[in-house]
């Protein structure tokens, strides 16, 4: 039986995953977090629920419509009608999916039947006895035939140069030109219903804020309003290492129309290093020259974004 390890349990990382494993191979997945999901991520304060990373999905191509409908008929994904709204992504003119109990629910779904170890920091790979062997942060170590990294480039990068491994200079090219943009995400409970405007969000083109989210609107918080609020790229940029409470209730006091003071109960804040991808690699993935099969993929690769993360899996785990 054949057998793969896959880094990251992103969207690429479980697409990969089932689809090698539905094949018959031997898979296992690593991934650093205490959950899964990467970006797909879902957060509990008090008795809210907020979607703190990736606010909602399309699905344009026929392999991830698929899934999708086997997801809103299991009630597990279901659709935000953002469409024919001031808000809408002029990026594409398809449904909007989100998670009915948040977008991490997604990511738990499509782990069922895998094999998962959260909590296992890779820190380095190498060729050993004809097969790829893999050392975590535990002193955990794994074995597999093929081996797929999906987590964002530039991390794949530093795990490469901490694992000594020789990648050619064009492989190293190839992975050094994709770059992410951060993003600081302020989630908020309320003490009753925020200002947002029906159906629950409000872009801006402009200014430190991209996006305000009505959780409880978006049906995802049903017990207690809440909201999520992500800054722009130059504000991310500019404020990622400074202290995350004043941050907060800076982004927060540029709303006042829409969340008012008196209506805030708690904050937390998050970072993210790689969010949305500003120069993505043309291809869903990279094959990259080893003695071995070594694969890249994830949102950095191919469409972007969710379902480009859904796609660049399914093609790794078709060529392999």
């Amino acid at each position: 039986m054949p057998s793969s390890l896959i880094i990251g349990a992103g969207m690429a990382g479980l697409t990969a995953a089932r689809e090698l494993s539905s094949q018959g191979w031997n898979v296992v997945v690593l991934d650093k977090g205490r959950g899964i999901g990467g970006r797909m991520a879902t957060r509990r304060i008090e008795q809210a629920r907020l979607d703190h990373g990736a606010q909602y999905f399309s699905a344009t191509t026929p392999e991830f419509q698929q899934v999708i409908q086997k997801l809103v008929a299991d009630k597990v994904v279901t659709q935000w009608h953002l469409e024919q709204t001031h808000i809408a992504d002029p990026a594409f003119d398809y449904p909007y999916y989100i998670g009915i109990d948040g977008m991490s629910a997604v990511t738990k779904k499509l782990s069922q039947d895998l094999t998962v170890l959260t909590s296992e920091t890779v820190v380095s790979f190498r060729v050993d006895d004809a097969q790829w062997l893999v050392e975590t942060e535990s002193g955990g170590q794994y074995r597999a035939d093929a081996l797929l990294i999906t987590i964002p480039a530039p991390q794949a990068l530093a795990l490469i140069e901490k694992s000594g491994f020789p990648i050619t200079t064009s492989d190293k090219s190839a992975l050094s030109s994709i770059t992410y943009r951060p993003c600081i995400t302020v989630m908020a409970t309320l003490n009753r219903p925020s200002n947002v405007p029906a159906p629950g969000a409000v872009r801006y083109e402009t200014g430190d804020i991209t996006w305000v989210a009505d959780n409880a609107q978006k049906g995802i918080s049903p017990d207690q309003p809440s909201v999520t609020i992500h800054a722009s790229a130059d504000f991310s940029r500019a404020h990622f290492d400074d202290d995350l409470p004043t941050i907060g209730q800076q982004l927060i006091d540029r709303l006042p129309a829409l969340i008012p003071a008196d209506n805030i109960r708690t904050i937390q804040v998050h970072r993210w290093r790689y969010s949305l991808t500003d120069q993505r690699h043309p291809s869903p993935f990279l094959a990259a020259e080893a003695p071995l099969p070594l694969l890249f993929g994830g949102d950095g690769f191919g469409a972007g974004n969710v379902e480009g993360a859904f796609t660049s899996g399914l093609q790794m785990a078709k060529f392999l």
